[in-house]
């Protein structure tokens, strides 16, 4: 699978000359647009700054940086969704520091993740803002191995810029900045981001979605600290010269209709959110909150979480078809941090690609099609072809290219994949400097191994999984995502897209296990706990031929989740395993469920 395009006008090697070059050319233009929720039903309150006012803003910021920190020292980002984050971000990489996008300390379940990563990238500096300093120094204090200073971009005056002294521009091989992986599988680690690297990427993204083409709106709201947010609202907006659209993901979780309302105000809007979202905006938004809304100019919706599935994107636009939403702007994409963020998108504009496939194929490794209205049918959408990239299916042992139709390890070739794990070398040389065997005809060069499971069918890329996520049974394959569907699909009370599969040691055989939430609509102790296990346990047994070793019912909240939102498999089968997790059924003393571990940033999106 390969994409060429040609390239986007002007050519700049670093976003921070992109900057400079739309401040020079059209410096009254909107860049960045903050829209506040002060109030439950307030509708937004609007804070935007010019090209000029933003190239003036990274100067005085980037000043003020260079005083605190050495070329090359890494600056953590620890600032609220907003402008600060915006600016400070292009600050870092203007004075030629390393930024380490994360969030300030507070998010919910998140603490040892955030102290764990100013250890590791062992940060000279932070930026944060005035309203969270007290609880930054303090968690500088308490976990930084070496002292950081900290500066708040709030505070820094505009005078702080030489007007007369332009910042030499950094190399476009040096390290931006440092995306730590969510941690879905495993521990967090800092991918080493190029300036190069991001730059590839975001004409990417901008040629995959018809931007490079046509002037758009980002709209967003995934947070900055995760790759996906980082690049369609800062890097994409800052090398298209477009106007980025900012709202805090709270904003959204607490009134989804808000995104819609910016989706529908700013023209060809292109705007990105977890599949979850897409589902949550469908059951949440009223019929009174829609009345009000035009979607007929919303250019690309990108779904960019594991699973896409068909029939989310069918509920939103049955939700939203009324207020004008075009049926071909939801475009599934696939990406990963080690690959800055996108690698493969459909096109806005072209039908989603639905795939109905034989699950018994599907687990010996082939991809072969099965009627849509077969029970045991797999559905899955297709995530189009690769983004200015190459993509390649490989066996994950022997190293071959596998053929159309086989499932194997998804490899990416491109400009756009990062140098390595920051401090990591030998796991850096395993992920990121893969080669194919089999002889001459097999593609040269250093490849990126994601991890993840696909198969190319029809010219798209099929995602099916995690390798290290699937479960096997009697020598059997099984995809947990597929089990989870299952589960979620057979009784009402099991709360969607918040529930984990995976195996843990038996006597004889690995035993697998479920954990999943039930809805907000009812407690625990008002369900028929007995009743909803036998229907998940009957489902997965009949569509999957698997006997559930465990079922495992607990309230919202308590499936551990990344800090990116993602349900993380592998620490909620670490709780299982320490008892963190009652059984089926068992409450307190007093009959109310125990209190659930603490939960994720978006564990109160959907019930």
């Amino acid at each position: 699978m390969d994409s060429r395009h040609p390239p986007l006008s002007p050519t700049c090697p670093t976003l921070p000359e992109y900057v400079r070059h739309w401040a020079a050319t059209t410096p009254d233009r909107r860049a960045l647009t903050f829209v506040e929720y002060p109030a439950p039903h307030s509708r937004g309150v609007h804070r935007t700054l010019t090209w000029r006012r933003l190239d003036l803003r990274v100067r005085a910021l980037a000043a003020r940086l260079a005083e605190r920190a050495e070329p090359g020292a890494r600056v953590a980002l620890l600032c609220p969704q907003g402008i600060e984050y915006v600016t400070g971000f292009l600050a870092a990489l203007t004075a030629g520091l390393i930024a380490v996008p994360l969030y300030p300390p507070g998010l919910p379940g998140h603490a040892d993740r955030l102290s764990g990563v100013l250890a590791d990238a062992r940060c000279s500096a932070v930026v944060t803002t005035s309203r969270v300093r007290q609880e930054v120094a303090e968690l500088c204090a308490r976990t930084a191995p070496d002292p950081m200073r900290i500066v708040c971009a709030d505070e820094v005056p505009d005078d702080a810029a030489d007007g007369d002294r332009q910042p030499a521009a950094p190399d476009a091989e040096a390290i931006a900045y440092l995306q730590y992986t969510s941690g879905s599988t495993r521990a967090p680690a800092g991918v080493e981001i190029t300036h190069g690297n991001v730059v590839a990427n975001a004409r990417q993204a901008l040629s995959a979605y018809g931007a490079d083409a046509h002037p758009v709106t980002c709209v967003g709201w995934l947070p900055l600290y995760h790759d996906m947010g980082l690049v369609l609202s800062v890097a994409a907006p800052v090398v298209r010269g477009a106007l980025s659209v900012l709202m805090d993901p709270a904003a959204f979780l607490n009134e989804p209709v808000r995104w819609l309302r910016l989706l529908g105000t700013h023209p060809r809007a292109l705007s990105a959110a977890p599949n979850f979202a897409y589902d949550y905006c469908a059951g949440a938004v009223t019929d009174a909150q829609k009345a009000d809304l035009r979607l007929d100019g919303v250019a690309a919706l990108i779904n960019g979480s594991e699973p896409v599935r068909p029939g989310t994107a069918d509920r939103f636009h049955a939700a939203f078809a009324d207020r004008g939403l075009p049926a071909t702007a939801h475009c599934p994409s696939y990406g990963l941090a080690e690959a800055t963020v996108f690698v493969s998108a459909a096109r806005p504009g072209e039908p989603l690609g639905r795939f109905a496939l034989d699950r018994d194929a599907l687990a010996a490794g082939k991809a072969l099609p099965a009627r849509p209205d077969d029970p045991r049918a797999v559905l899955l959408a297709g995530c189009g072809t690769p983004a200015g990239q190459r993509v390649r299916i490989a066996d994950p042992v022997g190293r071959a290219v596998l053929a159309e139709g086989e499932v194997g390890e998804i490899w990416v070739q491109g400009p756009n994949v990062g140098r390595g794990y920051w401090g990591r070398g030998e796991e850096s040389e395993r992920v990121f400097g893969a080669e194919f065997g089999g002889g001459p005809d097999a593609p040269g060069g250093r490849w990126l191994r994601t991890g993840d499971l696909g198969a190319v069918l029809d010219g798209q890329l099929i995602v099916t999984g995690r390798l290290k996520d699937l479960v096997i049974v009697d020598g059997r394959n099984h995809y947990p995502q597929d089990l989870e569907a299952t589960a979620q699909d057979a009784h009402p009370a099991v709360r969607r897209d918040r529930l984990a599969v995976f195996a843990v040691p038996g006597a004889a055989a690995e035993r697998v296990v479920v954990v999943a939430e039930h809805v907000r609509t009812v407690s625990l102790a008002e369900l028929d706990v007995p009743g909803v296990v036998r229907a998940v346990r009957g489902a997965v047994s009949g569509r999957h031929g698997l006997r559930l070793a465990d079922i495992v019912l607990v309230p919202p909240g308590a499936v551990a989740r990344t800090s990116s939102g993602k349900v993380s498999r592998a620490l909620t089968r670490a709780r299982y395993l320490e008892g963190a997790y009652q059984r089926a059924g068992d409450a307190q003393a007093d009959g109310t469920p125990a209190p659930p571990p603490s939960a994720g940033p978006v564990s109160e999106a959907a019930g």
